[in-house]
């Protein structure tokens, strides 16, 4: 693997959707981390953060199809997925495909939408093809599920069911900016007109080839027995009602191999680990009957303050 593709790569995404969102470089890097790994992205946070014009500024800057949905509490699954629709000039029944055929979806306010809506993602988000009256139509390659959701004690949301949220490869949070950078923002120009401006900065060549060749990224013994180490103290901890799948296990082994490789290295660290666990594993935890998504965050890292970095002990 050419290791420079990588940094180039990674070089190329942040610095260009930092043109829109300043002062995020980390949350930017890991984005684009969820997406070498063909994973789909959940950003939780209070409206007006940035999280739509984060995804619409990725989407550009890789130059993949796009379509964006809002999600409300009368979006139908087949408003998602498409329809069979009578043709009176051919006299046939035709498929109508839904938004959900096109390289990068954005499911915004995704909590919005209820419960059986919600549930008509999981097929495409886990097996990448979606089935209409008893047809499977394969989903596009990249595909990616992007989602927004507004806080749970919002007025009018639905929690999003265990077996969804376990299908999302990371959840992040924006948060607010930095003084000096929200500043900055305050005085520029629409959003909006530098998002229409923004260019592609990468070629579908090399995006195919980042895809395919991080998982050669060699992950030795010791760096493995660590991320197990991590994610059976999830399972073993009375605090959690729910440990870490074996989903999310293999969700965290991806993400360090992408993290290495994206830092222009063909083999993980332990702080690979470390830099992915929050965003990959924190939202696939039950903490009795909390739903702020922060204790979860505090909760893993807590369990990575404990747990002995193998490297550290030689």
């Amino acid at each position: 693997m050419e290791l420079i593709k990588f940094t180039d790569y990674r070089e190329k995404v942040v610095k260009n959707c930092s043109k829109i969102i300043v002062g995020k470089e980390e949350e930017i890097f890991c984005l684009l981390t969820c997406f070498v790994c063909s994973g789909h992205i959940l950003l939780e946070d209070v409206p007006g953060t940035g999280k739509t014009m984060l995804l619409r500024a990725f989407a550009k800057t890789i130059g993949s199809d796009f379509k964006r949905v809002q999600f409300t509490p009368d979006l139908l699954p087949s408003d998602l997925t498409g329809i069979h629709f009578f043709n009176q000039k051919t006299t046939e029944f035709e498929f109508r495909p839904g938004p959900l055929f096109t390289n990068l979806a954005l499911a915004d306010e995704i909590n919005r939408a209820t419960p059986r809506t919600q549930s008509s993602l999981l097929e495409a988000m886990e097996e990448f093809q979606i089935t209409v009256d008893g047809i499977t139509f394969p989903l596009a390659n990249p595909f990616m599920v992007m989602a927004t959701q507004n806080p749970l004690e919002s007025y009018g949301t639905f929690p999003l069911p265990d077996a969804q949220m376990d299908r999302f490869f990371m959840r992040l949070s924006l948060g607010y900016m930095p003084r000096e950078k929200e500043l900055e923002v305050l005085k520029r120009t629409n959003t909006i007109d530098l998002i229409d401006a923004l260019q592609s900065v990468v070629t579908e060549d090399e995006t195919t080839y980042i895809r395919q060749q991080f998982t050669e990224v060699l992950v030795v013994d010791d760096v493995a027995e660590y991320m197990m180490d991590i994610v059976e103290a999830t399972r073993n901890d009375e605090r959690f009602t729910m440990g870490i799948s074996t989903r999310g296990a293999k969700a965290l082994f991806r993400a360090t191999q992408a993290c290495a490789a994206l830092n222009g290295r063909d083999y993980a660290i332990p702080e690979d680990v470390k830099r992915m666990a929050p965003c990959v594993l924190s939202h696939r935890l039950s903490i009795g009957g909390s739903i702020h998504s922060e204790d979860n965050v505090e909760a893993v890292m807590a369990i990575l303050e404990k747990i002995p970095v193998p490297l550290e002990e030689r």
